[in-house]
């Protein structure tokens, strides 16, 4: 009995061992971004990170084939409803909805290949590998072809607002080591955490992956109204109507003293 634990310790402590072998000879990560932090003031109109990074090969020696890069920057998940309009009697009126329960507020992905030479439709389905592969968590029953439809519908309006983007082709690799991609924030993202995800992929698998967060918050004025108004919701709603209103009096003041053209 004794002889056979000493075998099964020594048969775990191989396997522990050759464990430890396979992970040190797996290609590693070293990913970084060009801003940690991102500050949203009055006169932002947007940025560009650049995603960069060094792909460290076993025992320094590059593969004859090297390794493609897929780089995924998302913004915090949000809750939205989209709903369909249908003109009824010469009316546009609001008809079917869903509600998607994890949209990501912003989101962009870019690759040194397109992203179906690189992985087949179940490992980009995974990782969420494209913007047909979003996992948007519908809230509703509706049947596949509806909710394709609706999620179809988010993506398109979102991308048209810079907030969704595929970039095909232009991850940079030199030498089969460093890596470097540029991708545009657009004036509309919120604030929040923001993730840049880097994957390493060969033969259609993921071989390593690394994260990297990036702070994205209003500073200055802005920052202070924004404050006021999720701690003050009414009288922020309030004063926000005052103002309308006091402006809108103002200008029609002002035109009416103003002598006829």
């Amino acid at each position: 009995m004794r002889r056979l634990v000493l075998l099964l310790a020594a048969l775990g402590l191989l396997a522990a061992g050759q464990a430890a072998r396979a992970q040190q000879a797996a290609p590693q990560l070293v990913p970084d971004v060009s801003q940690r932090t991102v500050e949203i003031r009055f006169s932002f109109t947007g940025a560009e990170l650049l995603l960069f990074g060094a792909i460290l090969y076993p025992g320094g020696r590059v593969p004859e084939e090297p390794a493609d890069i897929i780089v995924v920057l998302k913004g915090p998940s949000q809750s939205i409803t989209m709903r369909e309009k249908q003109k009824i009697a010469g009316i546009w009126v609001n008809a079917d909805s869903i509600d998607f329960r994890s949209a990501p507020s912003f989101y962009a992905v870019a690759s040194s290949r397109a992203i179906d030479e690189l992985v087949d439709e179940r490992t980009a389905a995974i990782y969420e590998f494209g913007l047909n592969k979003l996992q948007l968590s519908p809230s509703s029953l509706s049947g596949t072809t509806e909710i394709g439809r609706f999620a179809r519908g988010l993506n398109d309006l979102r991308a048209r607002n810079g907030l969704y983007l595929e970039a095909p082709g232009t991850v940079e690799i030199t030498d089969g080591v460093l890596y470097r991609a540029r991708l545009p924030l657009s004036a509309r993202v919120v604030t929040g955490t923001y993730t840049a995800e880097t994957f390493l992929v060969q033969n259609g698998r993921v071989l390593a992956a690394a994260t990297r967060e990036i702070e994205v918050h209003k500073t200055g004025f802005e920052r202070l109204i924004g404050q006021f108004a999720e701690e003050h919701d009414l009288a922020y709603g309030i004063a926000a109507v005052t103002l309308a209103l006091v402006m809108g009096l103002a200008a029609g003041y002002v035109a009416q003293r103003l002598p006829p053209a």
